[in-house]
């Protein structure tokens, strides 16, 4: 069992349970927004890891897949106290979101209204476009060192978001060109440091990479006995609940079909939710008959207005399926199981990959070729992030948006008709607040949230 006391970096196990619980309640904004939130309180509030050790974990969770945001949670959970921290962050980093979307489930199933949500909602989304925008400035002033670094993380942008070039078709070609570059060029391609001083840096050493330095965490280093062991217990942790309802109920059964395609998902979803989410649509409508077309996207709505990973749409997706196909069981209680089966194998592999790999990444910290691989995709990361916030933004500030092909170049296209002022206004005061202002993340959301809630209803009302 691990100690539940603080390790030699002295943060105790109880405050960073603290600390992830109010990650969990902020990671609104999918991706983008969460990755900002773990920026900012880890990194700037607390100083636990550095800018280093953060960018290098974030891009080997880049780089596997699942929700890349909830990998790094775990990650970093599991350098500061072990398995048991990983777990903590992990979980916790899904359990309110998972909590929120059954329990809208269950009033959409029931009676398919959700104008309370979009109320309360409404003023959150807006505000957390400050949160995404300051992302990309801040991850961006650190990783493009050189005019190399902005050149890929341009092309990765130019790549994902006008020619629609898968994601880790993306990341691979930043990766090649790392190892390429640094044998041309290997100063271009260094991994980010600070080069200031120590007496002119302001900012001290992170407490987890001083107790790295220091050797007194010891299950950073990899073993074979312990890979052998991880990924034996992971197995039947991810597997064994289906291999129990294939036993107990048959090949047939509902639970079992969820599980597997589930299952599948969570080894294929490279690129985060959106790349996978119009096949589950897809499946979901036409082959399992387990949602109505159309009803993807209000499950889409529930997940990119609730904390937690986007990819938990499919927890909706599996509630509806056993929900209209329960077979002797209640409705409402095969939905329940329906859902939670679905959570357990999209995220159960996630903390597979993590523990497994974890200590292998953190052994290659130091290779020169490894750090300008990770250099270069650090770089296509920021170009990536910045797609995934203009994508956000165009979505919150207009009602429709639509997408055209112009020979290879794929356009979004906002419908001008459709922009939403108060949307608008709401974002321009969040960034406003947030950057001239220094309004800190939480007030800044409280505050949208709370003027969106009396718009939404003032202009209903009327």
């Amino acid at each position: 069992m691990t100690n539940p006391k603080a390790p030699e970096h002295g943060i105790s196990l109880l405050a960073a349970f603290r600390v992830w619980l109010r990650i969990a309640l902020l990671s609104f904004g999918g991706p983008a927004g969460q990755i900002a939130v773990m920026h900012r309180i880890l990194i700037e509030e607390k100083r636990w890891v550095s800018e280093e050790r953060f960018l290098h974990a974030l891009n080997y969770c880049m780089l596997l897949p699942g929700p890349e945001a909830q990998q790094l949670a775990t990650y970093i959970g599991w350098l500061m106290h072990r398995t048991i921290g990983g777990l903590i962050a992990g979980i916790l980093f899904v359990i309110p979101g998972a909590i929120v979307i059954l329990g809208l489930s269950i009033l959409y199933a029931g009676f398919y209204e959700l104008k309370f949500v979009e109320a309360l909602f409404f003023g959150i989304k807006s505000a957390v476009l400050a949160v995404v925008v300051e992302a990309v400035i801040r991850i961006g002033k650190r990783a493009l060192k050189n005019l190399t670094m902005y050149i890929i993380a341009l092309g990765a942008f130019v790549s994902i978001f006008f020619l629609a070039v898968p994601f880790p078709i993306v990341i691979l070609m930043a990766a090649i060109i790392g190892l390429v570059g640094n044998k041309l060029s290997p100063s271009k391609f260094k991994k980010y440091t600070n080069h200031k001083s120590n007496t002119e840096n302001s900012t001290p050493t992170a407490l987890v990479d001083t107790a790295i330095k220091t050797d007194s965490l010891t299950h950073t280093k990899p073993s074979l006995f312990n890979s052998v062991r991880v990924l034996s217990i992971w197995l039947v942790i991810w597997l064994g609940p289906l291999a129990i309802i294939f036993f107990t109920l048959g090949e047939n059964n509902l639970f079992l079909k969820e599980g597997l395609f589930f299952s599948k998902m969570a080894v294929v979803t490279f690129g985060g939710a959106y790349a996978v989410l119009a096949y589950v649509a897809q499946q979901a409508v036409e082959n399992y008959g387990w949602l109505a077309p159309g009803e993807m996207l209000d499950g889409l709505g529930m997940a990119e207005t609730t904390p937690g990973p986007l990819i938990m749409i499919v927890q909706f997706v599996g509630f509806m399926g056993a929900y209209r196909n329960p077979g002797m069981l209640d409705p409402l209680t095969a939905g329940i199981l329906g859902a939670l089966i679905t959570t357990w194998v999209t995220f159960a592999p996630c903390f597979l990959w993590i523990f497994l790999g974890a200590p292998f990444i953190e052994l290659l910290r130091d290779n020169k070729t490894l750090a300008a691989t990770l250099t270069a995709i650090t770089a296509a990361i920021v170009g990536v992030i910045l797609n995934l916030v203009i994508w956000f933004s165009l979505h919150v500030i207009f009602g429709d948006v639509t997408e055209q092909t112009v020979g290879i170049i794929h356009l979004y296209i906002p419908i001008w008709d459709t922009i939403n002022w108060a949307a608008l206004l709401i974002s321009a005061g969040a960034l406003i607040a947030t950057f001239k202002y220094h309004v800190g993340m939480i007030p800044t959301i409280l505050v949208s949230g709370a003027v969106g809630i009396t718009y939404f209803f003032s202009v209903n009302i009327a």
